[in-house]
């Protein structure tokens, strides 16, 4: 219902600025130069057959021929046609005028004395008649142009915002992209994870495939309705974090922490889980000592991220091969959805890997 009626008011819009414009550049100057007073019927019925007979020329510009010809470049035929609609628009309504506001008989019959004066009375009565026949077309051009000018203005400002839907469209299409891409990554490790549990500890490991359906609830269904909340992020964070922990041995040294009181907020799904997840992933070593730090800070609008991790002997090589697909996904997303709001820096060095991630939401 709030939709329809922003609709019905978006398109009442134009309908009042457009009576709007009339009443201030027409009908005021027409009510000024008569003195300011409609008091006279005959005055009165002359400014609105003025303002008609304009009306009338400025909309079949503005939907017709502007439409049809001036934006298909055909511009010739264009101001043919408007100045065949002004000079009949010019004699049609001289034909009304002369029939519907014909003057009082006093002003009539000072009308015949003139016409028998002299002849400079007449000279002057000629170039009266030319005075306004000019004020007429000049008028005239002036609205055709005003309504060329107006379409171009409309059509100029709907082109901006279809282009700026389809780059809303094509973000969109690309978040989803890009956020589908972050799940089945992460189930194919979990998986993996869970498989490797399977052979040590099976009820652990009927404990993690319990905890994946719980979060793989999450990524199906709360986390596509486009934002989640950062409380449900970062309890997701835990579950995953919880169900990696299951296959650590004592050479890990894990340190996490959380916020325990903080602001909630909208937050876009799945954004920190990929530095995790690559952290658990190249971080832990069961022949040698290892160690994975992760941190998350909200600070007023400010949310600080931090994973460090040391890189298992299979090498920085084969790391970077590994991870990159996972973290140019986030880096596009970042991109994305906080341009010129977040700084991302990564520190790869020989057997340590880091992650600061800086937004403000």
């Amino acid at each position: 219902m709030k939709s329809d009626a922003m609709i019905r008011k978006r398109k009442g819009l134009p309908v009042l600025l457009h009576l709007t414009g009339w009443i201030i550049l027409f009908i005021l100057p027409q009510f000024l130069i008569s003195g300011g007073l409609f008091n006279d019927e005959r005055t009165t019925r002359i400014v609105i057959f003025n303002t008609l007979v304009f009306v009338i020329l400025f909309y079949a510009n503005y939907l017709l021929l502007v439409p049809w010809l001036a934006q298909k470049k055909r511009w010739f035929l264009f101001l043919l046609l408007a100045t065949a609609l002004i000079v009949a628009l010019g004699y049609t309504s001289g034909k009304f005028y002369e029939n519907l506001f014909a003057p009082p008989p006093e002003v009539r019959e000072r009308i015949r004395e003139t016409e028998q004066g002299p002849s400079r009375d007449d000279h002057n009565r000629r170039r009266g008649g030319g005075m306004a026949l000019y004020n007429f077309f000049i008028t005239s051009f002036l609205v055709s142009g005003f309504a060329v000018g107006i379409k171009y203005a409309e059509s100029a400002v709907r082109k901006d915002q279809e282009i700026k839907e389809l780059e809303r469209g094509k973000l969109n299409s690309e978040l989803a992209l890009l956020k589908n891409q972050v799940s089945p990554h992460f189930f194919f490790n979990t998986l993996n994870n869970i498989y490797s549990l399977i052979a040590i500890n099976q009820d652990d490991a009927r404990e993690a495939v319990l905890s994946l359906s719980k979060m793989m609830r999450y990524m199906l269904y709360e986390s596509e309705h486009g934002n989640t909340r950062l409380s449900s992020e970062i309890e997701f964070m835990k579950g995953y974090i919880d169900l990696m922990k299951l296959r650590m041995s004592d050479r890990v040294k894990l340190t996490v922490k959380f916020p325990e009181k903080y602001e909630d907020r909208d937050l876009p799904p799945l954004l920190f889980i990929p530095f995790i997840e690559n952290a658990f992933k190249h971080g832990v070593s069961n022949r040698a000592n290892s160690f994975i730090e992760i941190s998350l800070i909200v600070l007023g609008q400010r949310i600080d991220f931090r994973t460090r991790n040391s890189i298992t002997p299979s090498g920085p090589d084969a790391f970077r091969a590994a991870s990159g697909i996972g973290l140019d996904n986030v880096r596009k997303r970042l991109a994305l959805l906080y341009p010129g709001r977040h700084n991302l820096l990564i520190d790869e060095k020989e057997s340590l890997f880091s992650v600061e991630l800086t937004i403000d939401s």
